[in-house]
């Protein structure tokens, strides 16, 4: 089986390792825009230009489902991904985990781009899914560009912003940006250094990649040997793993179990 992920950059990462874990004989295909990107501060019509055009790219692998690994091409472009693409290829949207953080009723922060926070997508999931409990929208500038660069002075100086906006007694955190889930340690350490207790972060990456081996119609093998090949496209063009992606464990694992061709 295949499953292909697509982002403007390495923000896939943490959702391809979750669909390796679960199928490690799976073969994964990484498409990304690093000649588009950032799409954050493009126009709806825009983004779904060049997200359609790096799906497209994923689909002529010929995956057995593809998974938006993307906030902002999930709420800009899934609408038109969906049209091009199904019923011959399932595609998987990436929806910040509002609903189970929200579940235990206590207070939520969500962490998310400037242009998501305070949008009418997220404040709708949070008005059907979070309605009763306390949520603080934190916007994050620059966090997910220097998370993609692996900047690391300016992921610290964007990690303690948001922390600074985040009120301390806030205990769960929604991590709305595939980005953040990079480094979530990270995130949790600022917290923790200035708040009381443990936190509990919420990506999306496990679910996403839960889900589109359910619509792929196939079932977790995680014992399976581990015989996934990787093909990696940068804006359509066969490539490596960009040298930004092996800065994290996540990119680190992915190369380490990939087998060699």
């Amino acid at each position: 089986m295949k499953i292909a992920l697509m982002d403007s950059g390495i923000g896939l990462l943490p959702a391809a390792v979750a669909v390796r874990r679960l199928r490690p004989d799976a073969d994964l295909v990484l498409s990304s825009d690093p000649d588009g990107m950032p799409w954050g501060p493009r126009t709806p019509a825009d983004i779904t230009k060049h997200a359609l055009a790096v799906a497209l790219a994923a689909a002529a692998q010929r995956p057995d489902a593809l998974i938006i690994a993307c906030n902002t091409a999930s709420v800009h472009a899934l609408p038109a991904i969906r049209a091009a693409l199904e019923p011959d290829l399932p595609v998987v949207g990436t929806v910040p985990a509002i609903k189970p953080a929200a579940a235990g009723g206590d207070p939520v922060a969500i962490w998310a781009t400037p242009a998501t926070t305070g949008s009418p997508y997220q404040r709708g999931l949070i008005n059907e899914f979070a309605d009763s409990v306390a949520v603080t929208e934190v916007p994050c500038p620059g966090l997910a560009d220097a998370v993609e660069s692996a900047d690391e002075a300016a992921i610290d100086k964007a990690i303690a912003a948001a922390a600074a906006l985040t009120p301390p007694h806030v205990r769960t955190i929604v991590l709305g940006c595939t980005h953040y889930e990079l480094v979530g340690e990270r995130i949790r350490a600022a917290i923790e250094a200035v708040g009381a207790g443990p936190l509990v972060l919420h990506g999306s990456a496990e679910a996403v990649a839960a889900q589109a081996l359910r619509r792929s119609g196939a079932v977790p093998a995680p014992d399976a040997a581990p015989s996934g090949r990787l093909t990696v496209l940068q804006s359509g063009r066969e490539s490596e793993l960009p040298p930004a992606a092996l800065g994290y464990a996540e990119g680190r694992l992915l190369q380490a179990v990939t087998p060699a061709v």
